[in-house]
């Protein structure tokens, strides 16, 4: 399968800082390109990337696209709840208590065995490429991409923060403030095979949060992140003091739901080649509603 992707020049530059540039092309996809059968072409004449290109000319590149599904990934039927999809990516919500990719245990059972059914289905081969991925337990949007070439700009638009996720939780008490920044370096915690802490030793990590609801007991939280450590929503909010509902690694109370109430309800993108602005948003789980239910609103 190929994919022939044109834009015309907007000024005089060279051919390799315009497919660099404004095409958003990775240095490993030009050079693919580059030794494909008129890979690259300008006015439909193969070109070399040197070429001194002029404002106007229309500039040609074939994205070729592998023809097989994801190697070794057994197609199983599930129930998917798909919010977007065109050619090139899909936005699915996954529930809590699903993983995103096989792992140990669930060989055949994550959101990734789903689709590959979904498009087996169709008639389609496409491996699965997912941009970003979710914790088993927190719910919420998940993207993919339907071939190599949107993996790659997608995957560009995530390192220019252009591409933005963000999150609902649900977290014990009141932050003093109803916006603000975390920074905490992350690392993994000495003897704990699972669980994060902020160290000094760690890797950067940005979250930035807003208060949306104040409870008797707790919060309604939107957050983002300018960084996706492990755990990273999680780690922050218990080392202020507001660890999430439900998130007994990191001493959450279980009384009103049995998992840490995170949700990824809401994803900016912008469409691989188009460069439509995208927006998609997930509603709020039950077991994440009933939390708020039960709680009283405080009268401010």
């Amino acid at each position: 399968m190929e994919k022939i992707w044109s834009k015309t020049a907007g000024r005089d530059c060279t051919l390799s800082d315009f497919l660099l540039h404004d095409m958003g092309l990775t240095k490993r996809q030009i050079k693919q390109a580059k030794f494909r059968e008129n890979g690259i072409c300008v006015g439909g004449v193969k070109a070399r990337i040197t070429y001194a290109l002029k404002a106007g000319e229309r500039v040609d590149v074939k994205l070729e696209e592998q023809h097989t599904a994801s190697p070794q990934l057994v197609p199983t039927q599930g129930k998917l709840d798909i919010l977007y999809e065109d050619e090139d990516l899909l936005c699915v919500n996954k529930p809590s208590g699903l993983v995103v990719h096989p792992s140990h245990g669930h060989y055949t059972d994550s959101l990734s065995n789903m689709l590959a059914y979904y498009f087996q289905k169709r008639g389609e081969h496409v491996r699965i490429r997912s941009i970003g991925r979710l914790d088993k337990d927190t719910s919420g949007i998940v993207v993919f991409a339907r071939n190599q070439a949107a993996a790659g700009r997608l995957a560009e638009q995530k390192q220019q923060e252009k591409f933005r996720k963000e999150y609902l939780a649900v977290v014990e008490g009141c932050p003093e403030k109803d916006e603000g920044v975390i920074r905490g370096k992350i690392d993994k915690m000495q003897g704990e095979l699972m669980k994060m802490c902020v160290s000094p030793q760690g890797k950067t990590a940005v979250t930035r949060y807003q208060v949306l609801k104040r409870m008797e007991n707790s919060s309604l939280v939107k957050l983002s992140l300018s960084s996706g450590r492990t755990h990273q929503i999680r780690v922050h909010m218990a080392w202020i003091g507001h660890p999430l509902l439900g998130d007994s690694l990191y001493g959450g109370s279980m009384e009103k739901i049995r998992r840490a109430a995170l949700h990824a309800f809401c994803v900016t993108l912008f469409q691989p080649f188009t460069g439509e602005k995208i927006r998609v948003q997930a509603p709020l789980p039950g077991d994440m509603q009933k939390c708020l239910e039960a709680e009283r609103s405080e009268i401010r």
